[in-house]
């Protein structure tokens, strides 16, 4: 996969502030603010910055976290992680493979087979209806 690489002010043009802060400065939005936390519609969350297709609506599930959480990315290869100590925590940062924009952290506490929980901002994220997909198709 060929990587995306802006400037800092490239990046500005293209995402409001908060996206920005988030996805390129590894900041966090609070819990229960984001557009995505408690959406259940058919379709694909892709990358805010680039747009690669990062998790399937189907793998999504209800944490009570706060944010969308996910069970598996829709291919491993589109996410990269990196561990993660600041906030006096150790944690699995998890990044878009293509822009390396952050995305947010994956804990080994969900119900999927692998036992994953990625905890993803909304403000990283970009959502493509599967019902708007299909009429696209057709």
């Amino acid at each position: 996969m060929e990587k995306i690489s802006k400037t800092k002010e490239q990046w500005q043009q293209e995402l409001d502030a908060d996206e920005y802060r988030i996805t390129r400065e590894k900041g966090t939005e609070a819990a229960f603010s984001g557009a995505y936390w408690d959406k259940h519609d058919a379709g694909e969350y892709l990358c805010k910055c680039c747009g690669l297709p990062l998790f399937d609506a189907d793998t999504k599930y209800d944490s009570g976290s706060g944010w969308p959480s996910f069970t598996s990315p829709v291919d491993n290869s589109h996410v990269a992680e990196e561990d993660d100590s600041s906030l006096g925590m150790r944690r699995t940062e998890v990044l878009c493979a293509r822009c390396d924009a952050h995305l947010g952290h994956v804990f080994p506490d969900g119900p999927g087979p692998e036992g994953l929980r990625y905890c993803i901002n909304s403000a990283s994220l970009d959502f493509q209806d599967q019902n708007r997909q299909d009429r696209e198709e057709d």
